[in-house]
């Protein structure tokens, strides 16, 4: 088999045995059958086996001696690997967990503005400032429009120059996609250029104070957004069987 597209099957089996856990299609302390997975996912022995692998080291499963390959305890998962997140976002919108990082962003974002705003480099203002061009540029494009924004947030927060803060921008950043493709899919969403550059302004300025009311008031009307097109989603029709539309 190329190795590309072996490359491509294992990001598949990977995706899809972590859905399936996510679903709780597997639950916790049941045995994943690999020879099973062979069958069900056309994949070789080696690829599945790499692929549990790979959920391994995010605590998703276990290999145990004479027992096979068990699936965790979500109190075993590494929720905060990037990876993850993307993945449960995509098995189903999860409100509480947009709730949770919306909640991590209101802590971390204003002081890591605050941070920026005394550290910036010019490097710094050049990234933020293309950001902002892509913004406007973007418009009401959805997809270049998220693209802008994660590319600003991440931007801010590493302009803080705090290797902690960086580590987290990628949990951030996971969050605001799935944010804004609800939001941007769902909703008449406001103009997010002016927000946005009166963080700019306030980081340029040299100014901490402004930079994290700045981003404050950026998160209100951000929260205010993601709850009218969480309001729109919940009143999706249901479906025949009387499930919803979209799965929660």
């Amino acid at each position: 088999m190329p190795r590309q597209i072996e490359r491509g099957l294992h990001r598949y089996v990977v995706r899809t045995v972590a859905e399936r856990i996510l679903l709780g299609q597997y639950g916790a302390g049941e045995v994943i059958d690999p020879h099973q997975l062979e069958i069900e996912l056309g994949a070789s022995r080696t690829v599945i086996r790499e692929a549990l692998r790979v959920l391994a080291a995010k605590g998703m499963v276990d290999a145990r001696p004479n027992r096979g390959t068990i699936v965790r305890a979500r109190s075993d998962w590494s929720l905060l690997d990037p990876d993850l997140l993307q993945w449960r976002f995509e098995a189903v919108t999860d409100w509480e967990l947009l709730d949770q990082l919306a909640e991590v962003r209101r802590i971390v974002e204003p002081a890591g503005a605050s941070l920026a705003a005394q550290r910036r480099t010019e490097d710094d203002l050049r990234g933020l400032e293309q950001a902002m061009e892509d913004m406007r540029a973007a418009g009401h494009d959805s997809g270049p429009a998220v693209d802008a924004d994660a590319s600003f947030h991440k931007a801010l927060l590493s302009a803080a120059h705090n290797e902690i803060l960086e580590r987290i921008q990628a949990v951030i950043e996971v969050g605001l996609r799935a944010r804004d493709a609800l939001v941007h899919g769902g909703i008449e969403w406001r103009d997010p250029v002016p927000d946005h550059l009166a963080v700019l302004e306030a980081v340029k300025n040299g100014d901490p104070d402004a930079a994290r009311d700045a981003v404050l008031v950026l998160l209100d009307r951000s929260a205010i957004d993601q709850e009218k097109a969480i309001d729109k989603e919940r009143l999706q029709p249901t479906a025949v069987d009387g499930s919803s539309s979209k799965a929660r």
